[in-house]
């Protein structure tokens, strides 16, 4: 059979073993959630890997030369990421370790302790589906479709001893410290995604899903102390992260986006640093907090990105791909309307 006919064919399981995955853990009848994701969730890496190994170095990759069966999933990862450190393969190596255990002592708490993993593992499958084979899952399921629904009780050692005979509860227990470590340890999205509850504060009642009363002499009433959100996590995305993400939409959706400063060809439909600075500059991002997190390195001052920034610049371009970056030089004095670009 032709290498590009299997090729397909793998592909297009791989997404279905994904969809799957993703339906299995959003329903609230399914008490299977985690059990059924992690065998699914493999499924679709083996099969998207394996296609991978096959376009890079032909169909013989996946199979072992002595037995003639298919490589397992474990061996494609370290095949493909080299890297043992690598945040992505060692999310991978340690939900395959659940879905290897997953007949024994698998039980609803395991379901808060791994969704952060899972949650980097789905956002990690989209990226590399769509850098291997320019297939962009998510117009087949739509984004709001791609966060995983979690029951967020408190955890916590007392209450899986209080729960479960110590056989069962030790093995949980454990499973919490040791994935909370790692978490810390690694601190990288593509490794996990904490799952967190934040509070705002709105005048709306009917935005409001509960009120409260402020005042100094009352007793059982509200004070605002400070308010906390983890804008690093918010705004997870560096300027390269940026630009990266929206040179893979401009190559596969925006054809026709035009920089319009370098002579060479290749070049003028590349969206480099400066067009991201006029963007920056032009929507003033750094100084909105949807858009941009500022902190401090030594003595140097950083900024991360979030989502919604990276979805507002890709729709300005989108909304006029072949004049956008003159234009914005023009607003912001840093061109003459009609000079030419050399």
């Amino acid at each position: 059979m032709d290498n590009d006919i299997i090729i397909n064919k793998l592909v297009q399981k791989s997404q279905e073993a994904f969809i799957v995955g993703i339906e299995i853990y959003n329903k609230p009848t399914i008490r299977y959630r985690v059990e059924g994701f992690s065998f699914f969730i493999c499924n679709a890496w083996e099969l998207l890997l394996k296609a991978y190994m096959i376009k890079k170095h032909g169909k013989d990759s996946i199979y072992y030369s002595d037995s003639g069966q298919t490589k397992s999933l474990s061996v494609c990862i370290k095949t493909v990421f080299t890297n043992d450190k690598d945040p992505l393969r060692r999310n991978l190596e340690k939900i395959i370790e659940l879905r290897n255990t997953s007949t024994h002592y698998i039980t609803e708490e395991y379901e808060q302790i791994y969704v952060p993993l899972f949650q980097s593992c789905v956002l990690n499958y989209i990226n590399k589906l769509l850098q291997y084979f320019e297939v962009d899952i998510t117009e087949k399921l739509g984004s709001n479709f791609l966060t995983l629904s979690v029951k967020m009780n408190e955890l916590t050692s007392e209450s899986v001893k209080a729960r479960y005979p110590k056989e069962i509860a030790d093995k949980i227990i454990h499973a919490m410290s040791n994935i909370g470590q790692t978490i810390n340890m690694v601190d990288n999205n593509k490794y996990a995604i904490p799952v967190r509850h934040d509070y705002y504060i709105t005048k709306n009642k009917k935005q409001a899903t509960a009120s409260f009363t402020i005042a100094k002499d009352a007793n059982h009433a509200a004070f605002i102390i400070k308010e906390l959100r983890d804008m690093k996590k918010a705004c997870p995305h560096r300027a390269k992260d940026c630009i990266e993400i929206i040179n893979k939409k401009i190559q596969k959706e925006i054809p026709r986006f035009i920089n319009p400063s370098p002579n060479d060809e290749h070049k003028r439909h590349t969206f480099n640093s400066y067009i991201f600075q006029l963007f920056v500059d032009f929507y003033d991002l750094k100084q909105k907090h949807e858009y941009c997190y500022q902190y401090e390195s030594g003595q140097n001052k950083l900024y991360t990105y979030s989502d919604k920034a990276i979805t507002l610049i890709i729709d300005a371009i989108k909304k006029d791909p072949e004049h956008i970056v003159q234009s914005l030089k023009v607003k912001l004095g840093k061109s003459t309307p009609g000079a030419k670009e050399f």
